[in-house]
């Protein structure tokens, strides 16, 4: 095999998705703010003019690694749109342990890049608030379709718990936390319940 062709996944089509997984990679491993966009480019591996090419901004990267996440189903949301499953068992797949062993432990990426990002007028802060807004809207949903009472309330509740959850879970390194604040969520689900007294 030539010198050349051994280079080529450097040149071609795919740059930027291999650009968004080594991001992926990197802000899982070291953090958003850690991570420069020359490692970055290096992982990926693309020039830095095509990274700058796709991605003009860091802060462009990190909102498309947000919605990349999103599209994948790869979050605490993506259990709620999950329509081959009852409603109920999908809002109670918010506590499960994630799919992938990941190490270390991480929570919630939109509650991570509001951390890191703290200005709530900052293009990725800004995104990481809708995303936990569409989570409540969706657990909303799925709560009036069950028939609970005060289903705008109780959502805002098992998004807490949820978020709380992944929190914690990430603190203390904990993967299967959630099972904690699930027992929780399946009270409040309960007694939400038309004929709960």
């Amino acid at each position: 095999m030539s010198a050349t062709a051994t280079e080529s996944p450097r040149r071609g089509r795919g740059g930027r998705e291999r650009i968004l997984a080594a991001a992926a990679q990197l802000f899982a491993a070291q953090g958003i703010n850690a991570t420069g966009m020359e490692q970055v480019a290096e992982r990926a591996p693309v020039s830095k003019r095509t990274l700058y090419a796709h991605f003009r901004t860091k802060n462009d990267l990190v909102i498309a690694h947000l919605q990349d996440l999103v599209s994948s189903g790869a979050t605490l949301e993506g259990a709620l749109t999950r329509e081959d499953i009852p409603p109920r068992e999908r809002i109670l797949m918010l506590f499960d342990p994630p799919a992938a062993d990941t190490s270390p432990v991480r929570g919630c990426p939109f509650i991570d890049a509001a951390a890191e990002f703290p200005d709530p007028a900052s293009g990725v802060h800004s995104y990481a608030r809708e995303q936990k807004l569409r989570m409540v809207r969706l657990i909303a949903d799925l709560v009036t379709e069950l028939g609970c009472r005060d289903p705008g309330a109780l959502a805002e509740q098992l998004a807490t718990l949820a978020d709380g959850a992944a929190s914690r879970s990430m603190v203390l390194g904990e993967p299967d936390y959630g099972r904690h604040a699930r027992v929780a969520a399946e009270v409040l689900l309960e007694r939400a319940l038309p004929g709960a007294g």
